[in-house]
């Protein structure tokens, strides 16, 4: 999990007014605040690799895809999240007239990196699912080959892995794939 920012909790309103003024980004989760640090340079051109097919795919469709600056809402329990990217799809849904914090994403891609792993697979999973609109989530390493998407199927999520670079990623709720060696290209495994 990322690093807690000195024990401090807020109700939400508090939460995001303060963080419209910071100069990093910061998630929340049961009034707790959660500093995001940096990208690695893998993990950069993963999540470009990533939204740039995407907006091939999807360029004239009712589909948007953004990068990591764009805030999520979960509900009913409230949390803020930073996914590394996202997709809306028809109409985006707002909290407010700032239009920093989506309601409705379809797709949301985490690229795990050591620190975030576990956070990223269990609690952070856990509260995406409280979102009606969302019908994928796909979890990429940056470590290895490997990609996880989990798929909404009625009501319950059902997860495929991916370890192969031959391996193309349908995801049907937009219509687009993805080959894992799109995902990796350019990218270079670096020995433990």
């Amino acid at each position: 999990m990322p690093s807690t920012a000195a024990q401090t909790y807020l109700t939400p309103e508090e939460y995001l007014a303060w963080e419209r003024k910071a100069d990093i980004k910061h998630e929340y989760l049961r009034g707790e605040i959660i500093a995001m640090s940096g990208a690695s340079y893998q993990h950069t051109i993963i999540t470009m690799n990533i939204s740039g097919e995407l907006y091939i795919q999807l360029k004239g469709t009712a589909c948007t895809v953004h990068t990591n600056d764009m805030r999520v809402r979960t509900s009913p329990e409230i949390s803020y999240f930073y996914p590394d990217i996202l997709v809306v799809c028809d109409e985006p849904r707002f909290e407010d007239n700032a239009f920093d914090t989506l309601l409705n994403p379809i797709v949301l891609v985490e690229v795990l990196s050591p620190s975030t792993e576990a956070y990223d697979r269990g609690e952070k999973f856990e509260h995406y699912q409280q979102l009606t609109s969302l019908r994928e989530y796909i979890l990429v390493s940056q470590d290895e080959v490997r990609v996880e998407h989990h798929h909404q199927q009625r009501t319950e999520w059902q997860p495929t892995e991916f370890r192969s670079l031959e391996d193309v990623l349908s995801l049907t709720s937009i219509d687009c794939e993805l080959s894992l060696e799109d995902i990796y290209r350019r990218v270079e495994f670096r020995e433990n």
